[in-house]
């Protein structure tokens, strides 16, 4: 049996919202391969991922990580909570993407992204809330 993902709470709708484009280019290459080839591959529902408080998986390259911790540490703790409350996750649960999906379908209603994620520097780019609505839709 394969090892789950560790992902930090903020990161669920990151892998959701992702479009390529990164922090450096280690950072957007690790990041595909995670989301591309893992959670959006055919059997990418089934992925486990266990919710950790620290950097994870995503976090491995990028270059604002300083150990388990991040240069924008505040921000990241603060997205952390936001997305912790309100998908109702903490460190040591799990939980398969697919199940990730369902909660944030139910949860996370298209346009409460500016509220939940408002640290969010990559807010802006609409492509977090573009995939909400779709994921919605579907």
């Amino acid at each position: 049996m394969s090892r789950p993902l560790q992902f930090r709470p903020h990161h669920f709708l990151c892998a959701l919202g992702y479009r390529g484009e990164g922090y450096s280019d280690g950072f957007t290459a690790n990041m595909t391969e995670i989301v591309t080839l893992g959670l959006k591959a055919e059997d990418g529902d089934s992925t486990e991922i266990e919710v950790i408080g620290a950097t994870d998986a995503i976090c491995g390259p990028c270059p604002k990580r300083r150990g388990a911790l991040c240069s924008d540490q505040a921000k990241i703790s603060a997205l952390d909570l936001s997305h912790s409350k309100i998908l109702g996750v903490r460190p040591g649960d799990r939980l398969t993407w697919g199940q990730a999906k369902a909660r944030i379908r139910s949860l996370v209603q298209p346009g409460e992204l500016g509220k939940i994620c408002s640290e969010c520097q990559w807010l802006d780019l609409g492509y977090c809330e573009d995939s909400l609505r779709e994921l919605h839709e579907s």
